[in-house]
């Protein structure tokens, strides 16, 4: 999906949900659920709302400004983008609460958070770095955080490399991070000497995985859209 198209979906959703919120105690005729997308992109590099162009070293896929915190990144085929669209009313209204769920998830379930378990559902151990966000394997960045709250209702989101092509981030210095590598589950994997898995089926797997695992971390059931939706 071009990266332009899910952010107006996300905006739309993020304002349609705005617009219900009513003054404490009084509750809309009928409360929207929260909303979670879970896509790829085409080549694309995506500036958060504080980076700075310096770090964009060759721009040779379309360069898109954001809302979302964090510095440059790449989202591009193979790479899972997820956004939930959550009010944070019905979770814990804590921003720092919010990230480390999508990172650790110790919060909500006493386990690890959704991308090192997705991770590790695929065979690989996650970790975190103290003071920079983000989920790393063996010193490489392997999944990226960037979101945005606004009054309490979440958007933007991680991305995680399942097989995407890695040429593509030396157009940039991923998050800012000067000398620090990005790998993908598809390169971890090889570097260990196993044997390769076909893209889709590695790319399914990780999906099924990764929507799994945010369910048991924010205690949510998800279910398709219906035309009500």
């Amino acid at each position: 999906v071009p990266y332009e198209r899910a952010l107006s979906w996300q905006r739309a959703l993020h304002a349609e949900r705005a617009a219900q919120l009513l003054p404490r105690g009084e509750q809309p005729a009928r409360q929207l659920d929260d909303a979670l997308i879970l896509l790829q992109h085409p080549p694309t590099y995506t500036l958060g709302s504080t980076s700075t162009l310096s770090n964009v070293v060759d721009p040779a896929f379309d360069l898109v400004r954001t809302e979302r915190g964090g510095e440059v990144t790449y989202h591009g085929p193979g790479q899972l983008v997820m956004y939930p669209l959550l009010n944070l009313r019905h979770y814990q209204q804590d921003i720092h609460w919010y990230m480390r769920s999508l990172e650790e998830a110790r919060p909500c379930s006493g386990g690890r958070h959704v991308a090192i378990r997705t991770l590790g559902s695929l065979g690989l151990e996650g970790e975190r770095e103290p003071g920079a966000t983000g989920v790393w394997v063996g010193g490489a960045k392997a999944c990226a955080l960037g979101v945005k709250v606004s009054r309490w209702l979440t958007y933007h989101g991680l991305a995680l490399n399942v097989c995407t092509e890695m040429e593509h981030w030396r157009g940039i210095v991923p998050c800012g991070l000067h000398g620090r590598e990005v790998a993908s589950v598809e390169t971890l994997l090889a570097s260990r000497g196993e044997a390769a898995v076909p893209r889709a089926l590695l790319l399914d797997r990780a999906a099924t995985e990764m929507l799994r695992h945010f369910g048991d971390v924010f205690g949510a059931e998800l279910r398709a859209p219906t035309e009500d939706d």
